[in-house]
């Protein structure tokens, strides 16, 4: 009786030992199982984040250096759509800020900060010239300028707009004509032409909107006025 009882009892502990095994068995497959599919996930992941690919300042396609200050900026569409002009990741004026409007919209920047001085749309199509030139020369040396047409901006400009346009570092001011779309970025002071400047005429063989050209873009970085 003895015997077997205790051969009962080992029986019992070896179908106990057994049973406690095989569930260990499959617990660490299961926590292999799990484990592998989320380190399948951050794998993933890690992957989706490496390709997806950085945003820069304004939506610029690379950084800009130290000490320069990225930019953004487009004409406006026909006459539909305003122009937008971006400094630093600042949208500046736009038709959403609804600070833009018919002619030439201008912004103005510290050289050295980047901070918003003013912004100004003149109507060069039904309005006056003469606020035009009269703001052109209140500019400081050391501002950062940029200009960008909606609709029509060149019908009202005269000599003497277009020559303290081209002061600040313009070349295409001096042709620019109506309905002509026209992007600039210069700066009061500046010793040489700027080579930030888009221009696209008004042509009704290759205008994209009825009567109006394409909408012109420009991006860059623009060096950080230094003392």
């Amino acid at each position: 009786c003895f015997l077997t009882g205790a051969a009962k009892l080992v029986v019992v502990i070896a179908i106990f030992l057994l049973t406690f095994y095989v569930i260990s068995q499959v617990f660490e497959i299961k926590m292999d199982a799990n484990l592998g599919h989320i380190f399948a996930r951050s794998a993933l992941d890690a992957a989706a984040r490496s390709t997806k690919p950085p945003r820069y300042k304004c939506g610029i396609s690379k950084a800009c250096p130290e000490k320069h200050f990225a930019f953004k900026m487009s004409s406006g569409a026909a006459n539909v759509v305003g122009p937008k002009i971006c400094v630093e990741d600042n949208v500046l004026m736009s038709g959403v800020k609804n600070n833009v409007g018919r002619g030439i919209n201008m912004a103005l920047v510290n050289g050295k900060t980047g901070e918003l001085l003013d912004t100004k749309f003149f109507d060069m199509w039904g309005g006056d010239v003469a606020p035009l030139i009269e703001f052109l020369k209140t500019i400081q040396d050391g501002t950062i300028v940029l200009m960008a047409t909606y609709d029509d901006g060149a019908t009202k400009l005269n000599e003497e707009a277009r020559r303290l346009i081209s002061e600040l570092g313009s070349t295409s001011i001096t042709n620019l004509g109506f309905r002509d779309n026209w992007v600039f970025c210069g700066g009061k002071g500046i010793k040489t032409k700027s080579p930030f400047e888009q221009h696209i005429k008004n042509n009704k063989d290759t205008n994209k909107y009825e009567g109006w050209p394409e909408v012109v873009e420009m991006e860059g970085c623009i060096p950080q006025k230094q003392d």
